[in-house]
């Protein structure tokens, strides 16, 4: 069973400016819900404001709220924040902590948009106005339902904005496998970062994720992992510059899935990056992630707590 979260929100009218493509939202959920495979739906409640000011900056909340981002912050994040984009990011976060909330119960739970890494404390960034990981993984935290939190990245670009949030904090370890040449250009101090030469393939890939996530996960010992689960590092992605294919990226998905859920540690996925011409084929990739991933799932006993 995948437990996927999901809002009517996440596919926010396209606004007049900008090239990010908001269809791919409703392709994915095409993808999963004709695939046949059993899933559950669960609809996320927008995240409270609170819990946004808690990581963000509060003036740029509620420029964000009131939809009146300055015009050099909203090329920083590639489109417009219209109300529409305003309501759309308030429940892509609250999908992201609702999904690490049933994947407490369930051992594995997706949440079919967000995986927001790149947007910062004063500003959002790279497609991203808040940061979901960010923001769930403290608010886990202080409400008691996590101790340590690794944020697992494995999107072609790197988790700057996670990073930077995140940075000093005893209680959450960022782990960020990504194209090295790739945006951004200024790169942040994860707590460990695995920049990957130009070209990597199914092979080498895999070997960097199996030299470092067990590492990480027996070093640091979490509790709960969020996994940022973009597509981007396939061959044919857009803005990619790694060279994984379909396999490859079933392959990393289900060992990231595995290592935590053999040590007991329940993941919750965000479903990150993943650009390209066809639309449907972004989404039949990010689809395919859930999919295997709510597979590996189920060679692990039923976590309920």
């Amino acid at each position: 069973m995948l437990h996927v979260v999901h809002h009517a929100d996440y596919m926010a009218p396209r606004p007049e400016r900008g090239s990010f493509r908001f269809d791919k939202y409703y392709l994915v959920m095409e993808e999963l819900r004709s695939d046949g495979a059993p899933i559950t739906e669960h609809a996320p409640e927008p995240m409270p404001r609170e819990w946004l000011e808690a990581v963000h900056c509060p003036i740029y909340v509620d420029e964000v709220f009131r939809a009146a981002v300055p015009r050099e912050k909203e090329r920083r994040i590639g489109f417009p924040v219209t109300p529409q984009i305003g309501t759309r990011v308030r429940h892509t976060n609250g999908g992201t902590w609702l999904a690490a909330k049933l994947a407490i119960q369930h051992g594995y739970a997706a949440n079919s948009a967000a995986g927001s890494h790149h947007a910062l404390h004063e500003t959002g960034a790279g497609y991203c106005v808040f940061n979901d990981l960010a923001v769930a993984a403290n608010r886990l935290i202080a409400e008691g339902d996590a101790r340590r939190i690794l944020i697992v990245d494995c999107d072609v670009h790197q988790g700057d904005g996670t990073a930077s949030l995140t940075a000093g904090r005893a209680d959450i370890f960022t782990l960020s496998l990504h194209a090295e040449r790739n945006f951004p250009v200024r790169k942040a101090r994860s707590s460990r970062d695995v920049g990957l030469p130009d070209g990597v393939d199914d092979d080498g890939y895999m070997e960097a994720l199996a030299r470092h996530l067990p590492e990480v996960i027996d070093g640091f010992a979490p509790d709960l992992v969020l996994y940022q689960a973009g597509v981007d590092p396939h061959v044919d992605d857009r803005l990619g510059r790694l060279a994984l294919t379909d396999v490859g990226l079933e392959m990393r998905d289900r060992y990231v899935l595995g290592q935590a859920r053999k040590r007991g540690l329940p993941v919750a996925s965000a479903l990150g990056g993943g650009y390209g011409d066809d639309q449907r084929a972004v989404a039949r990739r990010h689809a395919r992630s859930m999919l295997s991933m709510a597979d590996e799932n189920r060679r692990w006993p039923e976590m309920v707590r």
